[in-house]
């Protein structure tokens, strides 16, 4: 393994929950966000050469991942179709906290891609700042955009 491929296995190893964290958002089927994070590592490593330090290497691998998330969404929202699963899993958590979860991450996914990757980093505790860097918006859009997601998340019916 040479130098740039060590350093950019290090880079991987250590944002490793970020990436998943993302891809997590796109897709709650374990093969998918797999396959998610497969295209994520492979443009990281198309871009890894010419990153050039004008952002932070997370805020960077969140755009990235981010990007190839959307764009892979976009693909497969026009060719949908609904996977059949012949297996049910009989020790599922169903507590309060899960369906509360699960709720959320259903009213997430009805979002826009954008919204939902706007939301995704709040819900990483990223400051507003941090937010507008990665998808390319000011701080005050940040805040704004947040505030009408929050509401049309609290309006959705189940």
């Amino acid at each position: 393994m040479n130098e740039q491929e060590s350093k950019f296995a290090q880079i991987i190893k250590q944002n490793k929950s970020t990436i998943y964290t993302v891809c997590y958002m796109f897709s709650k089927d374990a093969d998918e966000v797999n396959d998610l994070f497969q295209e994520v590592l492979i443009n990281l490593w198309r871009g890894f050469e010419g990153f050039e330090n004008r952002s932070s290497m997370k805020t960077w691998i969140y755009r990235v991942a981010l990007n190839t998330c959307i764009s892979l969404d976009r693909k497969k929202r026009h060719t949908s179709t609904e996977p059949l699963s012949m297996h049910i899993n009989l020790f599922e958590d169903r507590d309060e906290d899960t369906r509360q979860v699960d709720m959320l991450h259903k009213r997430i996914s009805r979002l826009k891609p954008f919204d939902r990757a706007v939301v995704l980093l709040w819900l990483e505790n990223m400051p507003y700042e941090e937010i507008g860097k990665v998808v390319g918006i000011s701080t005050t859009a940040v805040s704004t955009r947040l505030y009408r997601i929050k509401e049309q998340l609290k309006n959705m019916n189940d």
